[in-house]
C-alpha cells in the first residue's frame, strides 16, 4: 500500500464561492473553466485582455469625473426648473449627522468605483509591458477585489429609474449630459468586470514574485 502524494498547491484552483477544489487544467484562449458544482467562471483567459482592460479602466475614469461635473436631470415643474448633478444628489443631505449618510453615498456612487478602475490600471498597466509589477501591487489588487461589492453604480442606477418613473408625472424631467454618460459608465464597469480575468492576474503576480 502506498501513499498518496500530495498535489502542490500551485496545481490548485479552489472555487471563490463554493470553495470547491479542483486540479488546475488551464482552458486555451477563448475557452474557460467553470465549477461544477455552482457554474462560477474560475479562469477566462483572452488574447490582449490587459489593453481592453485598461482602455475600459480609462473610459470610466473619464466618465466618471465628467459625470459628476455636468448637469445629470433637469426637473421642471410649476414654472420652475432646476437641474441637478451626481454630486448634488450624493451630498443632498449635507449637514448635521446626515453627512455621513452623504458621504458614504457618494462614496459608494463616486469614489469606490472611481478607486477600483485606479487600482486596476496601476496593478496591470505594468503586466500588459512586461516589467516587473508595481510596488504593493498584491495589495493593490486584494483592495480592489475587496472593494468589488461596495461598488454600487449599478445600483444607483436602477434606484434613479425607479424615481423617474414615480416623479414622471408630477414634473417634466430632462435627461442632462451626466446621466447618458453615467449610463454608458455602468455598461463599461460591467464589461471591465467580464473581460477581468482574476486567475491571470493573481499567477502574473506570483510568477513575477517567485522568478
Amino acid at each position: 500500500m502506498t501513499d498518496a502524494r500530495p498535489i502542490p498547491l500551485d496545481q490548485l484552483i479552489v472555487c471563490p464561492q463554493c470553495d470547491a477544489v479542483y486540479t488546475l487544467q488551464r482552458p486555451g484562449v477563448g475557452e474557460r473553466a467553470v465549477c461544477q458544482r455552482c457554474r462560477t467562471v474560475l479562469i477566462t483567459p483572452r488574447r490582449k485582455a490587459g489593453l481592453q482592460i485598461i482602455a475600459v479602466s480609462l473610459a470610466v475614469v473619464i466618465l466618471i469625473i465628467a459625470a459628476t461635473v455636468f448637469p445629470f436631470l433637469t426637473i421642471k415643474a410649476a414654472g420652475a426648473s432646476n437641474s441637478v448633478s451626481i454630486l448634488d444628489a450624493a451630498l443632498a443631505f449635507d449637514h448635521g449627522v446626515l453627512i455621513f449618510l452623504a458621504l458614504t453615498t457618494a462614496a459608494l456612487i463616486i469614489f469606490v468605483p472611481l478607486a477600483r478602475v485606479m487600482l486596476a490600471i496601476y496593478v496591470l498597466l505594468p503586466i500588459v509591458l512586461d516589467r516587473p509589477p508595481a510596488r504593493g501591487a498584491t495589495q493593490a489588487f486584494r483592495l480592489s477585489e475587496a472593494l468589488r461589492p461596495w461598488s454600487m453604480a449599478e445600483i444607483f442606477a436602477i434606484g434613479c429609474a425607479v424615481a423617474l418613473v414615480k416623479i414622471s408625472d408630477l414634473a417634466d424631467v430632462a435627461f442632462g449630459p451626466a446621466f447618458w454618460m453615467f449610463a454608458a459608465l455602468v455598461l463599461l464597469v460591467v464589461a471591465q468586470d467580464n473581460f477581468l480575468c482574476r486567475w491571470s492576474v493573481w499567477n502574473s503576480l506570483d510568477k513575477t514574485r517567485t522568478s
